[in-house]
């Protein structure tokens, strides 16, 4: 006969050490696998980033009868990738916890044995694994990503677009290159359609000063580990 119906639903654990380090292998195996997958989207997504600058500036900068508006579109959509990417960052920041704590608290004793070094890891571990949690909020995330990266594809976008409103007679076809002789002329060069160039100039400018800001802000440090909201794996 065979084993009664509770024998047969319990999980099967680990009744040995070499059962319980090959389970750990295994396991973080499967955990740098997925950090690693989210990593790739990560840097995918900063790629087109650069691929969307380098295509508006090449459209922009190398036609005169190009619009400057072309650079606030591209001023938009790198914000959109920015926002898509600092989610994938806080996906990727919960499997890279999990990794790290085994590397620090498991595969560092072994290479390098401390006395007392964090012995509630596991738990803490287990209680990730049963309820997972963000480590860090929305903003933080968009903070680092902008911080490390986005930053600078901003400025250069920023460079462009005064340099674009800035030379009047470029923007139009078959005129020669002139500078702009006062910032009254910049200005009404920056109008957008019916909205006036001193509008266009104030969200920009307040669109960066945000950005810089949000570079600037202090946050907590990578190890802290408060959770913001659960995990939907």
């Amino acid at each position: 006969m065979p084993g009664s119906k509770a024998e047969i639903l319990k999980s099967p654990m680990p009744e040995s050490h070499s059962e319980t380090v090959t389970a750990v292998v295994h396991y973080y195996r499967a955990e740098l696998a997925r950090m690693a997958g989210w990593r790739d989207r990560i840097d995918r997504t900063s790629n087109w980033a650069i691929t969307v600058v380098a295509a508006l500036l090449s459209v922009s900068l190398s036609s005169s009868s190009a619009h400057h508006g072309v650079l606030l579109f591209a001023m938009l959509l790198i914000y959109l990738l920015l926002m898509i990417e600092a989610r994938r960052y806080r996906f990727f920041d919960v499997y890279r916890f999990r990794v790290r704590q085994l590397e620090r608290h498991y595969f560092a004793q072994i290479f390098s044995p401390a006395e007392d070094f964090s012995a509630n890891w596991t738990h803490v571990l287990g209680q990730n694994l049963r309820e997972p949690n963000f480590f860090i909020s929305y903003g933080e995330a968009l903070s680092r990503r902008l911080k490390r990266n986005y930053i600078w594809l901003f400025l250069i976008l920023l460079l462009a677009w005064g340099l674009k409103i800035s030379t009047p007679k470029s923007q139009q076809e078959g005129s020669s290159l002139s500078i702009a002789q006062s910032l009254h002329e910049a200005v009404s060069n920056a109008n957008l359609g019916s909205i006036p160039g001193w509008a266009v100039l104030a969200v920009v400018t307040a669109f960066y000063l945000w950005l810089l800001f949000a570079a600037l802000h202090a946050h907590r440090g990578d190890d802290d580990e408060s959770g913001f909201g659960q995990v939907h794996v």
